[in-house]
């Protein structure tokens, strides 16, 4: 093993200085954030060098961030200057380390910030030449001109930070993609269990409500596949907010669609959260149904209008969508409340905090919900 002891002083510093450029590489590898590497470099490149100061500059867009520091007096930890206003901002710009033995006889250096500083000299070493991301600066109290080893030491600490900067930007990727994973999963679980109580209540009330097994059948199909075209939609919209229209638009898809002459569709633009879009899609579903069966849509000459509007209800700016069948055979309000029924009055309307009414007229069925803005509906744009 290797005497230290015995070692020529100049070489028992060249020594100690190489032992510390690999416990600096080491300590650099076991980084996981940008701040932590800014801490062990300050400490580092202060030890090797033998400056009175340290800096750590990272490069934020058209801005230097001086992140961190260690030094005998404050330098400007925390502070951004643009990059042609500081020399950290030279180094990057140029991807060239700067020595400068007398910051007031160098034309680069904004004199007016180092005045209230100790600092006479220093120097300047980008981290990624080639596309400078950091800057790492060194800096005396006494004007001095740093010997090329001490150079040499900064650039090497230099190259190990781009590297454990690239490794702390891996790391933090990597534990967004698992977080958003870990999300995900519970986002499903969520969704699939929701989704199969929905189902469950859907076949509950069906089943209590159907006049036989056929009638039943019909049913219960029918609402599964607007479940069904529900999802589908939402998953499109990654579950996010969704238009009111574009819910409609989905609802009365397999009964003609926005393109078919019987319906009459108008409204200013109403976002949804995916919950809502979801119930809402449900009991449009229902309403449709309802006129394919026994009002407007069982007549040629049969219409639905659709229409939406913003307006105060109890002082409060509100959502009323009215639904309007005309042209249709009489209808009369049924002698007993089905799954449908319940659903159009009661579902949507009470899960918004506001209220539903079903006309029966000879002339046509009439539909009116009304619900005061939220973050369930409101009128901000689709994402």
């Amino acid at each position: 093993m290797l005497n230290v002891a015995n070692l020529d002083p100049s070489v028992r510093a060249d020594h100690a200085a190489l032992i510390t450029l690999v416990e600096t590489i080491e300590a650099l590898s076991a980084t996981r954030t940008i701040e932590d590497v800014a801490a062990v470099v300050r400490t580092a490149a202060r030890r090797i060098s033998g400056a009175d100061g340290v800096c750590f500059v990272l490069r934020d867009g058209e801005q230097c961030w001086y992140l961190d520091e260690d030094a005998i007096g404050p330098l400007w930890k925390g502070r951004r200057f643009p990059l042609t206003a500081c020399i950290s901002g030279w180094a990057m710009l140029n991807g060239q380390t700067a020595v400068i033995p007398d910051i007031y006889a160098d034309p680069r250096i904004p004199h007016d910030a180092y005045r209230p500083t100790f600092v006479k000299s220093l120097v300047m070493t980008p981290v990624r030449p080639r596309d400078p991301i950091a800057a790492i600066g060194a800096y005396w109290a006494a004007r001095r001109k740093p010997t090329p080893d001490v150079i040499i030491r900064l650039e090497v600490i230099a190259r190990a930070t781009a590297a454990a900067i690239e490794n702390a930007h891996l790391y933090t990727s990597l534990n967004e993609v698992l977080e958003r994973r870990d999300f995900l999963l519970r986002e499903l679980d969520h969704r699939v269990k929701n989704t199969l109580a929905s189902v469950q209540s859907i076949a509950r009330q069906t089943l209590r409500n159907a006049a036989s097994p056929a009638d039943f059948a019909e049913s219960f199909e029918s609402r599964l596949m607007s479940l069904s075209r529900a999802h589908e939609l939402l998953t499109r919209r990654g579950w996010a907010r969704t238009s009111l229209r574009e819910v409609l638009e989905a609802a009365l898809q397999p009964f003609g669609g926005l393109a078919d002459p019987r319906f009459a569709v108008r409204g200013p633009v109403i976002t949804l959260s995916a919950e809502t879009a979801l119930a809402l899609h449900m009991t449009l579903h229902e309403l449709m149904v309802n006129a394919a069966k026994h009002g407007a849509l069982t007549a040629a000459s049969g219409q639905v209008t659709v229409a939406w509007r913003i307006e105060p209800v109890d002082g409060q700016p509100s959502l009323v969508l009215e639904w309007v069948e005309r042209g249709g055979p009489p209808v009369f309000a049924p002698t007993r409340e089905g799954f449908g029924t319940r659903l159009l009055r009661r579902g949507l309307a009470r899960d918004l905090g506001g209220d539903a009414a079903m006309v029966f007229q000879p002339a046509g069925l009439s539909y009116t919900l009304r619900a005061p803005l939220s973050e369930r509906v409101d009128r901000a744009e689709v994402a």
